[in-house]
């Protein structure tokens, strides 16, 4: 009985002394311990030291209190607070939380959060074909035109094609249709965020409905449709009512007029999925569109993605599918006025992907249509809170994500299709103004001294910048200092060593003038290169009127593209410019001396340029012909 009953006693004392108690409790038990052992010690020691059997026990029993009093000596040292501060530790997800199966997941585990009703093949627009209303009544011609006017779409289409419309057959590359995930990391979830602004009721549905006709139902957490105050009153009670038939969509709104920046942040806040994906409220998704856009974040969180974006016809509202044979995909890129813009593949970057199952990098995105990790969404800044309404915010993400430590990268399993208008059908609360204070903003942060070329350009924005009126960017700052993240040289060299970067001091630059027309040259409206410039009252807003005189006296056209005035017998025209950098050279027809300071002359030609007609032209150098005299200005 004494033994086990000794065991007994051990124990409840044990378990005593390993209780997450207050350190102040545990310092007095274990100063009782020490005396009482300091005085068993001492009592022995006293007495003649004898080999007896109780003494052996005595020692036995000293020896066991001395160890519970180390355990509690311990056990008071891990309780006690920790000032040392260790580096954190990500979590990894879905690695010891949840167990994972082995092996890629079924088709039956991938099925449709919403299965597709039956459809008619004899409806309009059915398997994504064009619908042509080219033979309308007169009646139907003007509610096509009142449609087309409120929305710059063909609405009349849209409004007779199927919510629920299908796409027809799965035209991707094989690659893509067979391509399978594995379980292990399983998929993120995601939460698809639309954000809509006096959409078109049929538009934003059928968005709605393509995402749940085309997404895991294991994978979409949820559709989260952020009003921006719009006016439209079927899209207010009626959407809410309509909707409640969908379980996993909710609506959430913005009192007044914030801008997409501010909606989409909205959006994020309210979202419980692992990812957010970001669609515009006039898109139809593919086959199979989700799930390589959360496969590649599943391998590096670090990745934003976007889809393969296609076109859907404004008017028709055909989907233009993928071709099962591949096809010449695009990346982003920008130009030094800082607008967004789509350019063919490098050599070395199509030699690097090994099939189409295989990313894009690009160097911007065009930012409407992209999948993130909602936790690297946030590290690395989200969206810059003081930017307006719209605009910029697409390249500002770019530079960001890149020069701190992540990557850009298209999808091209991901098809989703997207109604390019030729213009918008919203106004600016604030004017357009809101476009060049947010470009003014991501120059001040993340362009370095680079941010001079771009406000050269843009003389709107170099006012703004030179006035301090573009907000404080201190944040901003802090965050790319917090994220150690690299220069724009740095970008410039290792992202998109194919930009071409002007000079950082040209020998002249901004508006050519004509002495004798008091009017500037121009490239005209819309003029990608091939046509020939006008003569237009000047506006110093730059633009189309602003040139270079580059350092290889070349007159240079950077807006868009890198253009450069050509001439030609007695013509004169935008053409690419033959300097590209590296070993490429400025070709006699785009060489110009400027001669006596006011005279452009070709010396290939033996002409220069005059300002005496309706568009510029070459003709004999005649330095008193004030036509033939230019400045900058």
């Amino acid at each position: 009985m004494q033994p086990a009953l000794h065991l007994r006693r051990m124990t409840t004392l044990r378990r005593v002394l390993r209780r997450r108690l207050h350190p102040l409790k545990l310092l007095i038990v274990a100063l009782i311990f020490v005396t009482f052992v300091f005085l068993l010690q001492w009592e022995v020691g006293s007495q003649n030291q004898q080999e007896d059997p109780w003494l052996k026990d005595m020692a036995v029993k000293r020896d066991a209190m001395l160890g519970m009093v180390m355990g509690a000596v311990h056990n008071l040292r891990d309780v006690m607070p920790k000032m040392q501060i260790k580096a954190p530790v990500r979590q990894q997800a879905n690695t010891n939380s949840t167990v994972c199966l082995p092996g890629h997941y079924t088709a039956g585990e991938l099925r449709p959060a919403l299965e597709r009703p039956p459809q008619n093949p004899l409806a309009p627009g059915a398997s994504g074909k064009p619908f042509l209303t080219d033979s309308l009544s007169p009646e139907e011609q003007k509610e096509k035109e009142r449609g087309e006017e409120k929305h710059c779409f063909n609405l009349y289409a849209s409004d007779r094609i199927s919510l629920s419309r299908d796409l027809g057959a799965d035209t991707r590359p094989p690659e893509c249709i067979e391509q399978t995930f594995k379980r292990c990391p399983s998929l993120p979830t995601t939460s698809v965020i639309i954000v809509f602004h006096n959409e078109a009721w049929s538009t934003l549905l059928r968005t709605v409905y393509s995402v749940l006709h085309t997404s895991p139902a294991i994978l979409l957490k949820e559709i989260i449709l952020v009003d921006d105050a719009s006016v439209y009153d079927d899209l207010k009670d009626k959407l809410d009512e309509y909707l409640k038939q969908l379980s996993i969509v909710q609506v959430v709104r913005q009192r007044e007029r914030k801008g997409l920046i501010t909606a989409r942040l909205l959006g994020a806040s309210v979202a419980t999925g692992d990812t957010l994906t970001f669609l515009d409220a006039h898109c139809e998704c593919f086959h199979g569109w989700l799930e390589p856009l959360l496969g590649r974040i599943a391998e590096n969180y670090t990745a934003v993605v976007s889809p393969d974006i296609t076109s859907i016809d404004f008017n028709t509202f055909e989907f233009i599918k993928p071709s099962p044979y591949g096809q010449k995909h695009s990346r982003g890129n920008f130009d030094w006025s800082l607008a967004f813009g789509w350019e063919g593949l490098p050599d070395h970057e199509r030699q690097r992907r090994k099939d189409e199952t295989h990313p894009i990098k690009t160097p911007t995105f065009a930012g409407g249509l992209f999948s993130i990790s909602k936790e690297y969404f946030y590290h690395i800044g989200s969206y810059d809170e003081e930017m307006e309404i719209w605009g910029g915010e697409n390249i500002e993400m770019s530079f960001r994500v890149w020069q701190c430590g992540g990557q850009l990268e298209i999808i091209p399993c991901s098809v989703v299709g997207h109604v390019f208008r030729t213009k918008s059908p919203h106004t600016f609360p604030k004017g357009t103004q809101v476009i060049a204070r947010n470009q003014v903003r991501l120059a001040e942060v993340w362009m370095d001294d680079y941010k001079e070329i771009f406000y050269r350009r843009n003389s709107e924005a170099g006012q703004i910048a030179r006035d301090r009126l573009f907000g404080d960017v201190s944040k901003r700052l802090d965050l790319r200092a917090r994220l150690q993240c690299k220069s724009f040289s740095w970008y410039l060299k290792n992202v998109y060593p194919e930009a071409f970067q002007p000079d950082f001091k040209p020998l002249r630059f901004g508006s050519v003038k004509n002495v004798a027309t008091d009017t500037c040259l121009d490239a005209g409206e819309n003029n990608q290169g091939g046509k020939e410039l006008i003569m237009y009252q000047c506006h110093g807003l730059g633009g189309n009127q602003y040139f270079e005189y580059s350092t290889r006296h070349e007159i240079r056209h950077s807006i868009q593209k890198e253009l450069c005035l050509h001439g030609k017998e007695g013509t004169v025209k935008l053409e690419d410019c033959q300097y590209k950098g590296g070993n490429t050279f400025v070709g006699a027809q785009q060489k110009w001396a400027l001669k006596e300071n006011q005279l452009f002359y070709i010396p290939g030609l033996n002409l220069c340029l005059t300002g005496r007609h309706e568009r510029p032209t070459l003709s004999l150098c005649d330095p008193s012909d004030r036509y033939q005299l230019w400045s900058f200005i």
